[in-house]
């Protein structure tokens, strides 16, 4: 007999999750909130005057690599309307990501630890857990563009104005709650089901991305959800009709959800786990061990990369047109072929960051294994802990490193075939001189998680103020001593005639530093 989840159980459930989960969904109601809010203060103090403002409105207009991470811009003489460029289509797919860990947390993953059968086995539904962990994606999504709203508002911003663009997270945070509960029920494991979730995520907005920076036709953009909340114009027509169907989406994606939720057996997914091998072969080495924790993202993320070198190879290639018009071609001379190069110096940029997300997830495996309790019995052997230490190490340095060169090849062999005047070796040299800077950023975490793992969500931070500062640094006119934090500032152009190597060997030489102070403190601190 399938239990349906019932209101009058639901509800004890749900206040004690709340109570458990408020400090992870917390910081990203903050970081979300505060990338509205901050939008609204910069614009007034990095662009007082009109004249500013139109220099910002032809600089971002010509550069489709800007388009490509934050959307079209559509306004950018006002600063609401500066707000929904810089913080819409970033703030939606951070909700999307919020609303992805809370489902799949909250459901997957307690099924995973046996909590949820605990439960499932009295009075209560089979169904209630992932209904309570949908209410609470909901909740955090209405809580999250209330805050948006009501903080954004008390910076400076227009009142129907922002609430379209908070509406927007809202909508996004709703609709891909549904994707999580999905992806929970097809997963073979919580961390399955995120990969997948977030896979979902991450191609959507990509093609959102691809969509807008290569100005393809405006019917392109219902061909992702991201595009859908970008119809909704913040401070450009505030048009609300997109958004219910959002929900409408959400309420569909939700109800399937419940519906495999209930065929599926409980604790496995749709997609049901391979039974390990019968000897235990390269994994009776420490390497081997290594290597077989993390095959399943490393396969995942290089097949990944592979795919975005050939989206961003055709991007390169589509925004010909585009850069040949630019102002900077007419007033400067500068080559079409020079310009679109500096595009994949940019993308390469993005790229870089993207891998040390790759890096950093390795890295902070290191510690999941150990909270586990499976690193105490490898070390309790003859094995030392620099050993342990280095076979994740080289991985969470190499893999990032592979990936970004596959996908600086993809691009340069796409780039060159269609542009005689770029050639492909070039922009294989460029991602290779954008390995340190990624280096640099999983080093951050290494070392954090080596020598003290309660702050290791810097090695996160790195990623995002590297981000920030490579991607709106420059915008908002930071100072170069500023600007110099993020190690992909130091990347120089290969194809210029006096590339700045010297600032590139600083950051490789601040990677080997952090290297160091990972091994020095795992001897020295104590594993759990």
């Amino acid at each position: 007999m399938r239990h349906e989840p019932d209101p009058d159980r639901r509800a004890p459930l749900l206040r004690a999750a709340l109570k458990q989960d408020v400090r992870n969904i917390g910081p990203w109601i903050v970081l979300i909130s505060a990338l509205s809010a901050t939008s609204v203060l910069a614009y007034a103090w990095v662009f007082p005057d009109l004249a500013d403002r139109q220099e910002l409105a032809a600089t971002l207009g010509s550069n489709p690599a800007l388009s490509l991470i934050f959307g079209v811009p559509r306004d950018l003489l006002t600063a609401d309307g500066f707000n929904a460029w810089r913080a819409g289509a970033l703030g939606t797919f951070f909700a999307a990501l919020m609303t992805t860990f809370i489902v799949i947390r909250n459901s997957r993953a307690d099924e995973d630890s046996g909590q949820a059968e605990l439960l499932a086995s009295g009075v209560m539904g089979r169904q209630t857990r992932l209904a309570v962990a949908l209410i609470m994606a909901v909740q955090a999504s209405i809580g999250l563009g209330i805050v948006s709203w009501l903080l954004t508002i008390a910076c400076g911003g227009g009142l129907l104005n922002s609430l379209a663009l908070s509406a927007t997270y809202t909508a996004s945070g709703i609709m891909f709650a549904g994707v999580a509960a999905v992806a929970a029920q097809i997963g073979s494991d919580a961390r399955t089901a995120n990969s997948i979730a977030v896979a979902t995520i991450g191609i959507a907005y990509i093609v959102r991305g691809y969509i807008d920076a290569s100005q393809t036709g405006e019917w392109a953009t219902w061909l992702t959800p991201f595009g859908w909340l970008e119809e909704v114009r913040p401070a450009s027509g505030n048009n609300a009709w997109p958004l219910l169907l959002a929900v409408a989406f959400a309420i569909v994606l939700a109800r399937v959800a419940l519906i495999l939720h209930g065929r599926r057996d409980f604790g496995l997914g749709m997609i049901a786990p391979r039974p390990g091998p019968a000897r235990a072969g390269a994994v009776a080495s420490v390497w081997g061990l290594a290597l077989r924790i993390n095959r399943g993202p490393l396969i995942s993320w290089l097949i990944a990369f592979a795919g975005l070198g050939t989206v961003f190879g055709f991007l390169a290639t589509s925004v010909g047109d585009v850069l040949g018009n630019s102002p900077l071609v007419q007033s400067n001379a500068t080559t079409e072929a020079g310009l679109i190069f500096a595009f994949i110096v940019t993308i390469l940029q993005l790229a870089g960051i993207i891998a040390s997300v790759f890096g950093v997830q390795i890295v902070m495996r290191i510690y999941a294994e150990e909270v586990a309790y499976r690193v105490e019995p490898v070390l309790a052997g003859s094995l030392s802990r620099a050993k342990y230490l280095a076979s994740n190490a080289i991985i969470a340095f190499l893999a990032p490193a592979a990936a970004l060169l596959i996908a600086g090849t993809v691009i340069g062999l796409i780039a060159a075939a269609a542009e005689p005047g770029l050639a492909a070796g070039d922009v294989v040299r460029q991602a290779l001189a954008t390995v340190p800077a990624v280096w640099t950023i999983v080093a951050v975490s290494l070392a954090t998680v080596g020598a003290r793992p309660q702050v290791r969500l810097a090695g996160w931070l790195a990623v995002v103020v590297t981000f920030a500062l490579t991607l709106l640094g420059p915008l908002f006119k930071l100072w170069d001593w500023i600007l110099g934090i993020s190690p992909l500032w130091h990347v120089p152009n290969v194809t210029v005639a006096a590339p700045g190597w010297a600032g590139l060997a600083g950051v490789g030489l601040v990677a080997v530093l952090l290297t160091v102070v990972a091994f020095a403190g795992f001897r020295r601190r104590d594993v759990i």
